[in-house]
């Protein structure tokens, strides 16, 4: 009986070996790492072959609007899980790359634009950080120094916030500009109180003179609007994309 079952292993084993393309290395060789490695890379090149894998660039063609770095967007964002590398390029699992874009369909999400909200976010913040950052002083991180004994009772208190009512009429006042200026042709705002500017890129030597500066004036005053009104109550304001007398009538 052990014979039987010793030679049912090694029948197994050289199946194996032939199965993954070892057959023709020593039997010691057969099942080392580099053998197995060299495997896996032959069996995710053949499953490329089949459709299986999407790489990074063709993403495109199957989820609208993405762009070409959407690969490690989604792997950040949505934390897409079935995927691979291979050299320098990313494969996605096609089955799930459909079911996300057709996920993303049914929300009404624009993959492209919505990386960009969250660049811009980004960007944003980073600026409110460095405006932040610029007034402090720059001094030395030495751990060497010396301070006077005369230099004591030297401190500040937090500055007088402006009143929520005063950050109020300006939103209000920002609000009544973008529907008096149809900025809503130009203008996108996401999550209710966040602008961004649509893109023009293809059609902006057409525009009315000074209009795209006015729009990213608008957006970057609206923004900081809203920033400010959160870091004041706490809350957020909505921006209900209706003006007040167009909501009366409904």
């Amino acid at each position: 009986m052990q014979k039987e079952l010793i030679t049912e292993i090694k029948e197994l084993k050289t199946a194996i070996a032939k199965l993954i393309g070892t057959n023709d290395l020593p039997p010691e060789e057969q099942f080392s790492k580099d053998a197995l490695d060299k495997a896996a890379k032959q069996f995710q090149k053949l499953s490329i072959e089949r459709g299986e894998w999407v790489s990074d660039s063709d993403i495109t063609k199957y989820i609208r609007n993405a762009h070409y770095r959407a690969g490690t967007f989604i792997i950040r964002e949505f934390n897409f899980t079935n995927y691979f590398k291979s050299g320098h390029t990313l494969f996605f699992n096609k089955r799930d790359l459909i079911a996300l874009a057709k996920e993303l369909k049914e929300r009404n999400v624009n993959l492209g634009r919505y990386m960009e909200y969250i660049d811009d976010q980004v960007r944003f913040k980073k600026c409110l950080a460095n405006a932040v950052e610029n007034n402090k002083d720059k001094i030395s991180k030495k751990k060497s120094f010396k301070i006077s004994a005369e230099v004591k009772d030297f401190d500040t208190s937090p500055a007088k916030m402006p009143s929520a009512d005063i950050i109020r009429e300006d939103i209000k006042r920002l609000k009544e500009e973008f529907f008096q200026n149809k900025l809503s042709d130009y203008v996108d705002i996401f999550n209710d109180n966040y602008a961004m500017m649509k893109h023009i890129y293809w059609f902006e030597k057409y525009l009315e003179p000074g209009l795209k500066k006015r729009c990213k004036k608008w957006c970057e005053d609206f923004n900081y609007a809203n920033h400010a009104i959160a870091e004041v109550t706490k809350k957020k304001e909505i921006f209900i994309l209706v003006q007040e007398e167009d909501m009366i009538q409904l």
